[in-house]
């Protein structure tokens, strides 16, 4: 009987070692569950914000596109609306010019309203590019034709036929000229 309760006894220290087993699995189970659920939540939250993320990407290429095409299309309102009024003065210069029979007067109107646009682009960066006395550069100056002559320099703009501009120190146009060629003094004195 002794052998029988000690084996009775080994046998519910085993039941009891297996139930408490099963009780830590179970709790072990739960907190997995439980940390399972948490990251799965935590998953949907990340989830959920990288499809906003994606979607505020999306919508600032949309804006972006939509102000840099407004910019393209109404970038040049302020150089317009400034030279409006010297359309404006040209009118008048013409009614003017219908009018008088001073063509001093018309002159004078004209020169004005010339003025009032080179102000214009001057505001807007625009400046004329000097050409006639200064050495030929090719970056600025298109040379129509070389002038041979003893009065200026070799390779100097001896005349422009067209200005040149640039707008903030880019090149918009190069100035049309003809370039001095030194006359060699031995093709004078042949010629003379």
């Amino acid at each position: 009987m002794a052998k029988r309760g000690k084996k009775e006894g080994e046998e519910t220290a085993h039941i009891q070692r297996e139930e408490e087993q099963v009780a830590q699995a179970e709790e072990e189970k739960e907190d997995l569950r439980a940390k399972l659920e948490e990251a799965q939540k935590k998953a949907e939250e990340y989830y959920d914000r990288y499809l906003r993320a994606v979607a505020d990407l999306e919508n600032y290429k949309k804006r972006a596109a939509r102000e840099k095409a407004e910019a393209i299309a109404y970038g040049n309102e302020v150089l317009i609306k400034d030279i409006l009024p010297i359309l404006d003065s040209l009118d008048r210069a013409m009614q003017q010019a219908c009018n008088a029979s001073d063509i001093e007067a018309f002159k004078e109107g004209f020169r004005l309203v010339k003025d009032q646009l080179l102000c214009c682009l001057e505001k807007h960066g625009v400046e004329p590019i000097k050409a006639v006395g200064e050495p030929f550069d090719p970056n600025y100056h298109d040379a129509l034709m070389q002038v041979q002559s003893e009065e200026h320099e070799d390779n100097k703009v001896v005349e422009e036929f067209e200005k040149g501009y640039l707008l903030k120190g880019r090149l918009l146009k190069p100035a049309k000229v003809s370039v001095c060629k030194a006359a060699k003094k031995e093709q004078i004195n042949k010629e003379e």
